[in-house]
C-alpha cells in the first residue's frame, strides 16, 4: 500500500508540474491563458512591483533551498526518499501557481515591435527557448529529473541507482542549456512591458546566482566537473573544441 501511495503521489506531482509548465508558457507569452504577465493592471505601480518581487523571491528561495544536498538529507528524514524529488517538483509547481494567481500586471512599455517579421523572429526565439528547456530535460532523463523514475523503482521494489553523468547534444555546447532556454523565453518578446522586464530580470538574476550553488554541489560530487567547466561555457553556447568528459547534473 505504501509503495502504491508513493507511486500515485509521484504521478500526481508530475501532472501538476506538467499543467503548470504549460500554463507558464502561456503566462509569459501572453497566449492562451485567462491571466498573463501583461493582463490589465489592477493595483498601483508600487504595490504591483513589491508583490511581484516577493512572488519571484518566494519561488527562487523554494527552488534553490530545496535543491541543496543538505536540505535533501534533512528532508528525507521526514518523507520517503523515493518521494523527495516528487515533493520538490510539486512544491515548485505550487510556488509557480501562487505566482500566477497573485501576479500584478504593471503596464508601461519598454519596447514594442510592430513589424510582422521582427515579431516572428522574437516568437520563434521564445518558442526555441521553451523547446530547449524540454529537450534538455529529456536528454538527461526527463522522468528521473521530475521524480517518476524514483517512485516507479520504489513501486517495483528496486533500489534507486544514479544514472551517471553525460553530456549529450547541447550539453557539449553549454553547461546549462535548460537555463539558457529559460533566459531565451524570458527576454524574447516583441512587446517588453515593465512587468515582463521585472520578471525577465529576476529570473535571469536567480539563474546566475543559483548556478553558483549548483556548480559548487557538482564540483563536490564530481571530480571531473572543474575540467568540464573549463571546456564548456556556462550559459552562452559555443561549439565544442573537443569532447568534454561526460559530466552534467540535474537542475
Amino acid at each position: 500500500m505504501k509503495r502504491t501511495a508513493i507511486l500515485l503521489y509521484g504521478v500526481l506531482s508530475y501532472f501538476v508540474f506538467f499543467a503548470t509548465i504549460l500554463y507558464a508558457i502561456g503566462f509569459v507569452g501572453n497566449i492562451w491563458v485567462p491571466k498573463s504577465i501583461d493582463s490589465a493592471p489592477t493595483s498601483s505601480f508600487l504595490v504591483a512591483l513589491l508583490t511581484n518581487l516577493g512572488l519571484l523571491a518566494l519561488f527562487a528561495v523554494q527552488h534553490s533551498v530545496m535543491a541543496r544536498p543538505a536540505f535533501k538529507r534533512a528532508w528525507t528524514r521526514i518523507i520517503p526518499e523515493a518521494a523527495e524529488r516528487s515533493t520538490y517538483v510539486l512544491l515548485s509547481s505550487v510556488a509557480l501557481i501562487v505566482l500566477f494567481v497573485f501576479w500584478q500586471p504593471m503596464g508601461g512599455v519598454i519596447w514594442q515591435f510592430e513589424s510582422a517579421w521582427i515579431q516572428a523572429i522574437f516568437y520563434t526565439l521564445f518558442g526555441l527557448g521553451w523547446a530547449t528547456v524540454f529537450l534538455s530535460t529529456f536528454l538527461i532523463n526527463h522522468f528521473d529529473l521530475f521524480g517518476l523514475r524514483q517512485v516507479w523503482l520504489e513501486f517495483r521494489g528496486r533500489p534507486y541507482t544514479n544514472l551517471g553523468f553525460v553530456t549529450p547534444g547541447p550539453y557539449r555546447w553549454v553547461r546549462h542549456p535548460l537555463y539558457f532556454g529559460f533566459i531565451l523565453s524570458a527576454w524574447f518578446t516583441p512587446t517588453m512591458t515593465v512587468a515582463h522586464l521585472v520578471y525577465a530580470t529576476m529570473i535571469t538574476s536567480y539563474i546566475l546566482i543559483g548556478i553558483q550553488f549548483e556548480e559548487n554541489d557538482l564540483r563536490d560530487a564530481l571530480p571531473d566537473y572543474e575540467r568540464y567547466q573549463a571546456e564548456v561555457p556556462m550559459l552562452i553556447p559555443r561549439p565544442p573544441q573537443r569532447m568534454p568528459n561526460p559530466v552534467v547534473g540535474q537542475a
